[in-house]
């Protein structure tokens, strides 16, 4: 099983150069303290930390597997409304950290390696944060594909292993830094995909 998800996910990683509750408030880009903008593109420095903590991360892999993947196979931001991506971002960040902080915890090594990288997704969510709080009304409940998302990412914790979500993670960090986040921080100039199945 860990090596067909290998074979899957590591090929989007290099071809592209990381959950709390649901969340239920109306997104937007703009307002006060709202800047997410700032990372339409993040440095060559904050990219090579990145890096290299995914090396380190996939270094110390030993078995692992994984009953479902975590991340939709048909995960992709572009599908969704405008409105709705920064709240798939903003759950997919959250459980990247709590992942991620999991690993730097249990192993101090690591610990080392991912401590600018969390700094810097605590950073992004915060000003992720700031641009959903900064609608002051709340917005309708997530539903259809997204509603699916924040479930299952939401679930993952309780169903997956340790090992399953390190993983996921991991081979997710660079499709999270790269299309998603960017993809969140252009706003309506990130295009919307045809539509396809909502599959698994």
């Amino acid at each position: 099983m860990a090596a067909a998800w290998i074979v899957v996910l590591v090929p989007l990683v290099l071809g592209l150069a990381v959950a709390g509750p649901v969340p239920t408030s109306k997104p937007t880009t703009t307002g006060k303290g709202c800047d997410i903008g700032r990372f339409k593109s993040l440095s060559p420095q904050e990219l090579a930390s990145f890096k290299k903590a995914r090396d380190a991360l996939v270094s110390s892999f030993e078995n692992w597997s994984c009953s479902s993947p975590v991340f939709p196979r048909n995960w992709d931001l572009r599908l969704l409304q405008v409105r709705e991506r920064p709240v798939a971002l903003e759950a997919e960040l959250a459980l990247s950290l709590k992942v991620l902080e999991a690993a730097a915890d249990t192993d101090s090594a690591l610990g080392v390696v991912l401590d600018q990288p969390l700094h810097t997704l605590h950073h992004i969510l915060s000003q992720l944060r700031a641009c959903i709080q900064a609608q002051p009304t709340a917005g309708p409940s997530p539903r259809g594909r997204l509603q699916h998302w924040l479930h299952r990412l939401q679930e993952a914790p309780k169903k997956e292993s340790p090992g399953c979500l390190e993983a996921s993670v991991t081979f997710n960090l660079f499709r999270l830094l790269i299309r998603d986040l960017i993809c969140v921080a252009n706003g309506d100039l990130c295009l919307r995909t045809s539509t396809h199945p909502e599959s698994t």
